[in-house]
């Protein structure tokens, strides 16, 4: 897993040394979410498996989605051994303190562990024991929860019903976006602010709505809670619908994976608008093009999460009659990366690329891939419900066919393919995922 790592070490394109964390002989110490002594005994910790055959539905959902994908997704193992590699294994634990509660709690996650030898629980991730035995909220980042040790599981039913198999509490708190916020709001051992969902929405629509995070990414629907069970209303999908591509594919059916796409296009499809207008032109004049890009989504920013790995942006193209390219921003060099700062086909060749994404610099000033070696984090994220809008400038010929087709789309993709190669996984090249928006076209008479 290690080879690629001075490559992308060096891609980096920085030395700045980070700032060093507290640690012992296990690694950084956080008494919460990486203690230095055990405060899970992983043996209490029940498997996925184990909860299966009375929450069928629930197991099946989670085993498709991204939480239960988290500690075997290979872009996160490989960004695990950059950082491995940059702090000798000191570091280790940070980014699995959520991703594996019960690995990095019972220090199953050591420093200098390897993902193919962890005993089985903490590779499921983020599985059921990670949320249903929550106790509290100790703080809202970085694996914030307080994790119970009675072997009971808490949900959001009012009225758990007593089962020979574990104890069960109500906990309304599981679908609050605060609950949510415990791991999807990560903060750099330096307080630099590396993911701020929870942050976002605190100041959006939704929050003031009164609606979480639950609401979108687990819709509700009436059935059991579990085998033999009453019937209940307001039960929570587990699948997690979000940008993310199911994680184990091998765990869902077709037509699993085909509800999961349904589910996924259906969030997306009102995610934002696009719209063209340009203005008058002539022959051998400039045409000035406003595109206009607006957030429709209530809860948070757009991009939001990893943003620093997520790319989102605006194509704009101009096309004449007889299908000669006028104009393009925001289109690929051929390996299928943006012209940005990291192509290593063009580098800075698209002067007019409008990103939404975010970007780490050093203390040198100099732009970098890595949350432990960055100072500052530049955002550029559309808010929840913010509209902008962008001046291109057309140049047309004066021998142009008219009329001159005008697009424009807003493209989200998982991960930039130059950061997949860089780990050295090429073979995962073709599961990075794009997706169009929004988009708008209209024609313009010369």
């Amino acid at each position: 897993m290690r080879h690629f790592l001075p490559l992308l070490l060096l891609a980096a394109c920085t030395t700045t040394p980070a700032p060093t964390p507290a640690a012992d002989a296990g690694g950084i110490v956080d008494p919460l979410s990486m203690p230095a002594q055990a405060t899970v005994d992983l043996n209490a910790v029940p498997s996925a498996e184990t909860c299966k055959p009375c929450h069928p539905r629930q197991a099946a959902e989670w085993s498709g989605s991204r939480h239960a994908y988290s500690m075997r997704d290979p872009v996160f193992q490989a960004l695990v051994g950059a950082r491995h590699a940059a702090f000798a294994g000191e570091q280790d634990k940070f980014c699995v303190q959520c991703h594996s509660i019960a690995g990095v709690r019972s220090l199953a996650v050591a420093p200098g562990f390897e993902f193919a030898v962890l005993p089985p629980v903490p590779m499921e991730g983020v599985t059921c024991w990670s949320c249903h035995a929550a106790a509290s909220i100790a703080r809202l980042h970085n694996a914030g929860l307080v994790m119970a040790t009675d072997g009971a599981m808490r949900g959001n039913l009012a009225q758990p019903m007593a089962n020979p198999q574990h104890g069960t509490q109500a906990a309304g708190f599981l679908q609050s976006a605060e609950f949510c916020g415990t791991c999807h709001e990560v903060v750099e051992l330096h307080g630099l602010p590396l993911e701020r969902p929870l942050s976002e929405w605190q100041d959006s629509p939704a929050a003031l709505a009164g609606q979480s995070c639950a609401d979108c990414h687990m819709p509700k629907y009436d059935d059991v809670a579990a085998v033999g069970g009453p019937q209940r209303t307001g039960l929570r999908s587990h699948r997690f619908v979000g940008l993310d591509p199911p994680g184990a594919r091998e765990a869902t059916t077709a037509a699993e994976q085909a509800d999961w796409a349904a589910q996924r296009d259906a969030l997306l499809a009102t995610a934002a608008t696009v719209t063209v207008a340009p203005g008058p032109v002539k022959p051998g004049g400039t045409l000035t093009v406003a595109v206009t890009v607006q957030n429709k989504i209530a809860g948070h920013s757009l991009p939001t999460g990893s943003t620093f790995i997520r790319q989102c942006w605006l194509e704009v193209r101009a096309v004449a009659a007889d299908g000669k390219v006028l104009y393009e921003s925001g289109n690929f060099d051929a390996n299928d990366d943006l012209r940005d700062r990291w192509s290593a086909l063009a580098p800075y060749g698209d002067a007019d690329l409008v990103s939404f994404s975010s970007a780490f610099v050093d203390g040198k000033g100099q732009p970098t891939l890595f949350p432990w070696l960055a100072t500052e984090h530049h955002r550029n994220q559309l808010r929840a419900g913010e509209k902008r809008t962008y001046s291109y400038f057309v140049p047309v010929p004066a021998d142009v066919t008219g009329p001159v087709q005008l697009t424009a789309r807003l493209r989200l993709r998982t991960y930039p393919p130059f950061l997949v190669r860089l780990l050295g996984l090429d073979a995962a090249l073709p599961t990075v995922l794009l997706t169009d928006l929004a988009t708008d076209a209209t024609a313009v008479s010369l």
